[in-house]
């Protein structure tokens, strides 16, 4: 049983990871992947933690009643009842007799129980408790016994106990002599056997959990699926995951299970060793984590280009994939701020060509929403379709008209007296009021609409969201950031998005470096 703290903990820490389990559970030793996955769907499902956690318990009421009363009718029998039912132990029936029909229950003599257990009974109990697959406690009611007299059984198998006791009749002392020599005898034979059966389960035990870790470890390092079969691995696969096992197991049983050859795996190790890409995988990594996680194998490939080192996207692919650097991605429900048609629509000049063959001829705009715990915020940005550039952009906790309102006022004062752009926005109400009608004519820009509920009409803007949200938003926790923490920590990301994150289709180089090399901006 875990505390509220312990799951909440591990929630968060799975959330922050990217929902990976195996890593939250190697970081904290704790709880199974199946108990961590109902964690994560109840506070999906609830945004929190049930403060105490309930355990189902194991037979229902129904359950315990028709038990009860097969007990009663049945000639009040216990052993004769749990056979018959396969359930539950005997311990648990007579509490269960107690609670329900304590005046009818038969009740044995003082001298105690008068079941009588055969040696091979016994000895598989003792068995099944060496084998460890399950706790003493429950290998205890399986064979309808107390834990006490399972390991009373042990000592007596294992140390040459007697388990029935001799009479001690003076004129049968004899007989009781020979009957202890063969006893002994036996009882020797019962231990020798007991512990290479022990052994062997123990081997097997072992096997079965080294297996599991190589499955998992598949999964977790070369992102293979665990149902997956582990001989149509490669080699340098192999070797990958021996190696980081060597730790817990023999490197002579790890290649028996992989069924691969002593002298293939030294070569893997070697080859693994004298990584020829050693010094490109430092690069790659080291420019991955300044992107601070943003960049995938192309945008990589362009850094490292810029770099003067020569080398194929498919190396960079190859490498990240390796290295698991991958930029997470998902798609999430778009915010909508139609509100009906409360003035007539501008017409659609834009017409989906998003192409400007300079700055300020045509403006895209439009509004996004965040949803992080401490509350909603929202971003209206201007997009130029010449390079990408965020022209401007406000933040606030209200999608209102001082929101585009204030946008605008500052697009417009980056303006020279000769340009008048194009600003292209969807059917919201916030480009049909009358403040911004009003700023758009006195600014003599031309409006230009979307049709309505059509997304692909500002398409250009719609990616700017996207790619901000994927690389910034998504896979993120939140749960502890203010409102104020969090606008910040978005107005430095589109700060960096003009000034530092280069575009493939500008050259490998960020909107404002696009417009310093072309004379366009200091």
């Amino acid at each position: 049983m875990f505390t509220y703290e312990e799951r909440i903990k591990a929630v968060n820490l799975l959330i922050q990871y990217d929902l990976s389990y195996a890593t939250v559970i190697r970081e904290l030793e704790y709880p199974s992947r199946r108990a961590l996955r109902n964690w994560y769907y109840e506070y999906l499902q609830n945004g929190d933690l049930s403060k105490e956690y309930v355990k189902k318990p194991k037979f229902s009421e129904e359950e315990k009643e028709i038990a009860v009363r097969y007990y009663l009718e049945h000639g009040k029998n216990i052993s004769k009842t749990v056979k018959k039912l396969g359930y539950p132990s005997r311990p648990v029936l007579d509490k269960w007799i107690l609670e329900i029909a304590s005046d009818k229950k038969k009740h044995c003599n003082a001298g105690g129980s008068n079941i009588r257990y055969t040696r091979e009974q016994k000895e598989e109990a003792v068995i099944s408790l060496y084998s460890r697959t399950k706790p003493a406690r429950e290998v205890a009611d399986d064979h309808g016994v107390t834990r006490v007299s399972l390991y009373k059984w042990k000592e007596e198998l294992l140390k040459g106990e007697r388990v029935n006791s001799m009479s001690k009749s003076k004129s049968d002392a004899h007989k009781k002599d020979n009957t202890m020599d063969n006893e002994r005898k036996d009882s020797q034979e019962v231990k020798e056997e007991l512990l290479l059966q022990i052994e062997k389960l123990k081997k097997e035990v072992n096997r079965f959990k080294m297996e599991r870790d190589i499955y998992e470890k598949a999964a977790e390092i070369i992102k293979k699926d665990q149902g997956i079969n582990i001989q149509i691995l490669t080699n340098n696969e192999k070797a990958i995951i021996i190696n980081a096992l060597r730790d817990n197991y023999q490197l002579k049983e790890l290649l028996e299970v992989m069924n691969m050859a002593k002298s293939s795996y030294c070569y893997q190790v070697i080859a693994i060793n004298n990584d020829k890409y050693d010094n490109l995988r430092k690069k790659v990594k080291d420019i991955f984590e300044d992107s601070k996680r943003r960049y995938g194998y192309r945008r990589v490939h362009s850094v490292i280009k810029s770099l003067g080192i020569k080398v194929s996207e498919k190396i960079i692919r190859k490498i990240m994939k390796e290295e698991n650097l991958a930029v997470p991605y998902i798609k999430r429900k778009k915010f909508n701020s139609y509100k009906g048609e409360i003035s007539l629509a501008a017409e659609n000049i834009i017409a989906r060509d998003f192409h400007a063959d300079k700055p300020n001829v045509k403006w895209l705009t439009d509004i996004t929403e965040f949803h992080i715990p401490a509350g909603k915020i929202y971003l209206s940005p201007i997009i130029d379709c010449f390079d990408g550039l965020p022209v401007s952009w406000t933040i606030g906790t209200s999608p209102n008209a001082e929101l585009v309102n204030t946008m605008l006022d500052k697009a417009i004062q980056g303006l020279s007296e000769n340009e008048k752009p194009i600003i292209h926005s969807d059917r919201g109400c916030h480009y049909r009021w009358v403040g911004w009608l009003d700023r758009v004519d006195k600014a003599q820009l031309k409006r230009s609409m979307s049709k309505k509920g059509c997304s692909p009409d500002n398409a250009a803007c719609e990616g700017f969201f996207g790619r901000l949200k994927n690389e910034m938003f998504y896979g993120h926790s939140w749960a502890n950031v203010t409102v104020a923490q969090f606008i910040e920590e978005l107005d430095d990301y589109i700060k960096w998005y003009s000034e530092k994150r280069i575009k493939l289709s500008l050259g490998g180089m960020s909107p404002i470096n696009y417009r310093r090399s072309l004379g366009l901006a200091l």
